[in-house]
């Protein structure tokens, strides 16, 4: 993939300085480090590496990535990496993407108190798609699958949801057998998005019980009881948006969706068309009228406004794993379900004997680190000529 013309960094760089002006006091203590971490990423003040080709002996100097999960640059390698990882579950089984959201009228609670109720989020839809894929009547078995939380729509506005691939089946109560779907869709959108309802909003009132939400500014007549009650009923006169995707075409296709997915965040930088001294403009995808892409402006300001607003918990992590597939079961669960259907184990390359950072671009040969550098040594005029002609 060819290298944006424009990046996040660029909005930092032309308009940081005016958005910490408007923003700073309202600003949490991970926004500053995800805002520090972009603007600093693949930069001298990172340090770098000295690099030299096996081949020709061409030597370019290279900076450090910050390595931050909210970094648009950041995210490829570790993408890759949790690819090839992902690559040795894969089933020869049709795979279902299903997506749970929550209604618009919920996205100010939930911003408000992001850790308990994204891990609800997780929480719920887990229950709801194992209780009902359980129930005889539907699938009757237990079923795995992988959620990944996405918080943002198109134009960077709060938009919470939760992505699931899931297997077509699972195994029998008894785990003797692999039950397919006997349907053309893996499981009925109707009643999950009914099931899903009651479970969160069942979660809210434990949560309110608990004193574990905290309410603020329009959200504040709600730490009432009653008020947080009749809240609460509002959200059962509306249903809840689940969408159920076509099935994948196969296995082979899974990894390739998968990467669309797991680890973008907020907005790549291939999606931005231009950055000015006062604006950036960046590409989306209209949803209500067939996808059509369409361009926004907006001012640095509220473009990284809309942007740090998606920057999750310290620690908190956005990619699950529940039934079959959750790590106290995956090493039992997941040999068994390819001895029942008949699968071989996926093989992956794990040799590691030959590290390359990248290719040389004069020869195309691997190129190797020969020497680490710090920030001051980067500083130095003879680093600094080599930097200026060579540096990836």
């Amino acid at each position: 993939m060819t290298r944006p013309p424009w990046e996040v960094a660029d909005v930092i760089q032309r308009g940081g300085s005016r958005f910490l002006d408007r923003y700073r006091k309202s600003l949490t203590w991970p926004q500053v480090k995800v805002f520090n971490a972009i603007m600093r990423c693949r930069t001298a003040a990172l340090g770098g590496h000295l690099d030299q080709c096996d081949r020709c002996q061409h030597r370019t100097v290279s900076y450090n990535s910050c390595r931050n999960r909210h970094c648009p640059k950041c995210q490829t390698s570790a993408r890759d990496k949790w690819l090839r990882s992902r690559q040795q579950e894969l089933l020869p089984v049709t795979y279902y993407h299903v997506v749970f959201s929550v209604p618009h009228r919920l996205v100010p609670l939930v911003w408000q108190n992001k850790r308990v109720l994204f891990a609800l989020l997780f929480e719920a839809t887990a229950a709801t798609l194992l209780e009902v894929a359980a129930n005889p009547k539907r699938l009757g078995a237990l079923i795995g699958f992988l959620s990944v939380l996405h918080t943002w729509g198109q134009t960077l506005q709060p938009h919470p949801h939760i992505h699931c691939v899931v297997p077509d089946g699972g195994l029998s109560p008894d785990h003797q057998s692999w039950r397919h779907s006997q349907q053309n869709f893996f499981l009925p959108v109707r009643v999950l998005s009914r099931v899903f309802r009651g479970k969160f909003v069942a979660g809210l009132k434990q949560l309110f019980r608990r004193s574990q939400l905290q309410f603020f500014g329009a959200c504040q007549q709600l730490s009432d009881a009653k008020a947080f009650n009749d809240f609460l009923r509002t959200l059962f006169r509306e249903e809840w948006v689940i969408y159920a995707k076509q099935p994948f075409g196969g296995p082979e296709h899974v990894l390739h969706y998968l990467a669309r997915y797991t680890h973008r965040v907020a907005i790549s930088n291939h999606r931005l068309l231009n950055v000015t001294d006062d604006d950036v403009t960046f590409r989306w995808k209209d949803y209500a009228r067939r996808s059509k892409s369409r361009a926004m402006t907006l001012t640095h300001e509220e473009f990284l406004r809309r942007f740090l607003q998606h920057v999750l918990p310290t620690g908190f992590p956005r990619i699950r794993y529940f039934g079959f597939l959750a790590n106290r079961h995956r090493s039992v669960l997941l040999p068994l379900c390819r001895t029942l259907l008949h699968a071989a184990a996926a093989v992956t390359n794990t040799d590691t004997s030959v590290i390359s950072v990248h290719c040389c671009p004069r020869c195309q040969a691997p190129m190797r680190i020969i020497e680490r550098l710090t920030a001051f040594q980067l500083q130095r005029e003879d680093y600094r000529l080599v930097a200026a002609f060579d540096t990836s």
